[in-house]
C-alpha cells in the first residue's frame, strides 16, 4: 500500500521542539556554573527522571518510523502496519501530553516542568492532533487486535541470516523449550544440561565472540534476535547466554592474548558456563562501595568477602568476580577485574572449591539457573587471573559491556512482553462467559491491541540500539532507553494479561502466572529503572543528543 508519513514526521518535529523546552527546565534546576550538579539531580530527580522518560519515547518513536519507512521500501507495510504505526504515535504522543507512568504511582506531566504552554503548542501541532484524534480510535483497535489473529506486525530483516536464526530458534523454542517450561519453574529445577548442550550446538553462547575465537563472529542485532526468541520460551533459557556474552565481551575487550586464546574459545562452544559475581549484599547499583577484597599473595591472589545475587553460580565453571585489590584506593580506582575458574556444583555438593560457600536465594520467577548469596574465604587465585593483567581497571572494563548486557536484557523483556501477548490473545478467543468470546468484549480486545503496540515498540527501539552498537557508535544511552522502555512493556504486558485470564491467571497451573513473576524483574536487574533513567538523563544533559 502507498503510505504517507508526513503526520508522523511532523509530531516529530514538534515533540523534538517540545523537549528542548523540557530540556532546558531541566537544565534550570539541575545545572550550576555551566555544570550538572548530582546534589541538584538528585533534589529534582522527578523532572530529570521525567526527562529520560520522554526522550526514551521520542527514540522509540523515531526507531518506529525507521521501521515503517523500511517495511514500506520492501513492500511489505500493510493496513495492518499501518494500525501499528498509528496507534503507537497517538498513543505516546498523548501520554507524553497527559502524563509519563514512570511506576505504578509516579506520574510525570507537563506541569511538573512548568512547561503547560509548551506542551499546548506540541498539541496545537498539525501532524499531532491529527494522530491522536483519528490514530487510536475504537474502530482501530479493534480491527488490529483482530489482525493479531493471524499474526503480528512485520518483524523481517530481508536478511537471510537473521531471518533464519529467527526461524531456526523460534522452532526450537515450540519444541524443546515451551512444553516444558512451565513444569520447570514450578519445579524450581535447573535448565536440563541436555538443552544446555543443544542451546551450545546452536551456537547461542558464542554468537558475538569472534571466528578466529571458535564463535559466530555475528554481532548484537542477532544476539537480540535469539535472545528474543529464547525468552519468549522461558526467561532462564534468554538469560543463559547473558552470562557468557558479559564474559565474552569483558575477555575480548580487557583480556591478554593469552586469556583470550585460553577461555574465548570454550565460552562460545558451551564447555564453560560463566557467571556474573559483582553485586555485594550493601551496595547494590552503587559498585563505588564495592567491599570484597582481593589480596596479592605469594602464587596469585585470595578473595575475601561476600557477593549476593549472582545467578546460575553453582552449575558454572567461571567466574568473572569484580573486587577490591587497592585498598588505598576509593570508589571506583581501587576494583580490579577476575577470571577466576571454579567447580562445577551439582545437587550433592553446590560449591566444592575450598574458600567457597553459598546459599540459595528463593526467589518468585527467574528460576531455571537460580541466585545465590556467595561467601569468599581466601579464596585462591593464580596470579594470571587478573583481567588484562592490569589492576584498577575493573570498573573501566565492566562498563564497556553494560551496552551489550542491556540491549540484551531489553531483548529478553521483549519476549517476555510478545509471549504474554500470545497468551492473553489465545485465552481471550477461547474463552467464553455471556455466550461469546471474551475477546469480543472491546475492554479485552483494547487491552490485546494495546499489547501488541508496546511489545513492537519496545522490539524496534531494542533493534535501534542493537544496530547503533554493531556500528560501533558509542550506545549507552540508546542502551539505557531500549532496556527501560522493553522492561515497561513486559510488565505492562504480562499484567495485561494476567487480567485477561481473571482468576485463572492468579492459579500457578496457568503459564501467565510465571510470565508475570519473569516479567516483574526485567524493570530490577542490569540497573533498575530509577538508575536507567538517572543515566539516560544525565548522559543526555551532558550530550548534544537531543540539541
Amino acid at each position: 500500500m502507498s503510505a504517507d508519513f508526513s503526520s508522523h514526521q511532523s509530531a516529530l518535529l514538534a515533540l523534538s521542539r517540545y523537549i528542548q523546552d523540557v530540556r532546558q527546565a531541566v537544565t534550570e534546576r539541575t545545572f550550576k556554573d555551566g555544570r550538572l550538579v548530582a546534589a541538584l539531580a538528585d533534589q529534582h530527580q522527578r523532572v530529570t527522571h521525567g526527562y529520560a522518560w520522554i526522550v526514551s519515547f521520542e527514540a522509540a518513536l523515531n526507531a518506529l518510523l525507521i521501521w515503517a519507512e523500511k517495511c514500506h521500501s520492501r513492500g511489505k507495510f500493510s493496513q495492518v502496519e499501518s494500525l501499528y504505526l498509528d496507534m503507537a504515535f497517538a498513543e505516546y504522543l498523548a501520554q507524553i501530553l497527559g502524563g509519563v507512568s514512570m511506576g505504578q504511582n509516579e506520574i510525570v506531566r507537563p506541569r511538573d516542568f512548568d512547561l503547560q504552554s509548551s506542551a499546548a503548542a506540541l498539541a496545537a501541532d498539525a501532524g499531532v492532533k491529527e494522530l491522536i484524534s483519528t490514530g487510536n480510535t475504537p474502530d482501530k483497535r479493534k480491527q488490529l487486535a483482530e489482525s493479531c489473529q493471524y499474526g503480528f506486525a512485520c518483524e523481517e530483516f530481508d536478511d537471510d541470516l537473521i531471518d533464519g536464526a529467527r526461524d531456526q530458534y523460534r522452532r526450537f523454542v515450540d519444541e524443546r523449550i515451551m512444553p516444558h517450561a512451565h513444569q520447570w519453574h514450578l519445579d524450581n529445577a535447573l535448565i536440563p544440561d541436555a538443552v544446555v548442550n543443544e542451546l551450545a550446538e546452536l551456537g547461542t553462547f558464542g554468537v558475538c565472540i569472534p571466528e578466529d575465537f571458535g564463535g559466530l563472529g555475528q554481532g548484537k542485532l542477532l544476539m537480540s534476535v535469539v535472545t528474543e526468541e529464547l525468552s519468549r520460551g522461558w526467561i532462564s533459557a534468554g538469560s543463559l547466554g547473558t552470562r557468557s556474552e558479559i564474559a565474552g565481551e569483558l575477555i575480548l575487550l580487557g583480556g591478554t592474548p593469552e586469556q583470550q586464546a585460553h577461555w574465548l574459545p570454550k565460552i562460545a562452544s558451551g564447555e564453560i558456563l560463566p557467571t556474573a559475581v559483582f553485586t555485594e549484599p550493601d551496595t547494590g547499583s552503587d559498585m563505588g562501595s564495592l567491599a570484597t577484597r582481593a589480596k596479592k599473595t605469594d602464587s596469585g591472589w585470595a578473595i575475601q568477602g561476600n557477593k549476593t545475587w549472582i545467578t546460575h553460580a553453582s552449575r558454572s565453571d567461571l567466574m568473572t568476580l569484580l573486587a577490591r585489590s587497592k585498598p588505598d584506593e576509593k570508589g571506583y580506582a581501587g576494583l580490579s577485574m577476575f577470571l577466576v575458574p571454579k567447580t562445577r556444583g551439582d545437587q550433592n555438593n553446590l560449591f566444592p572449591d575450598q574458600g567457597l560457600d553459598g546459599t540459595e536465594i528463593e526467589v518468585l520467577g527467574y528460576r531455571g539457573m537460580r541466585e545465590y548469596e556467595l561467601g569468599f574465604d581466601d579464596f585462591a587465585l593464580t596470579d594470571d587471573a587478573l583481567l588484562g593483567g592490569e589492576e584498577g581497571k575493573g570498573f573501566k572494563q565492566l562498563m564497556k559491556t553494560f551496552e551489550g548486557a542491556r540491549i540484551q536484557t531489553a531483548a529478553r523483556a521483549v519476549g517476555l512482553a510478545k509471549r504474554s501477548l500470545e497468551l492473553g490473545l489465545e485465552y481471550a478467543l477461547q474463552r467464553k462467559q455471556f455466550g461469546r468470546p471474551i475477546f469480543d468484549f472491546p475492554r479485552v480486545s483494547d487491552k490485546i491491541a494495546m499489547m501488541a503496540v508496546d511489545m513492537l515498540v519496545s522490539r524496534e527501539l531494542t533493534y535501534f540500539a542493537a544496530r547503533e552498537k554493531d556500528k560501533g557508535h558509542r550506545c549507552d544511552i540508546e542502551a539505557g532507553m531500549s532496556k527501560l522502555v522493553a522492561a515497561k512493556a513486559a510488565w505492562s504486558n504480562a499484567d495485561a494479561s494476567l487480567q485477561i485470564h481473571g482468576g485463572n491467571g492468579y492459579a500457578l497451573e496457568y503459564e501467565i502466572s510465571r510470565i508475570l513473576c519473569d516479567s516483574r524483574i526485567m524493570n530490577i536487574f542490569e540497573g533498575a529503572g530509577e538508575i536507567q533513567a538517572q543515566v539516560i538523563a544525565r548522559g543526555c544533559l551532558m550530550s548534544d543528543k537531543t540539541k
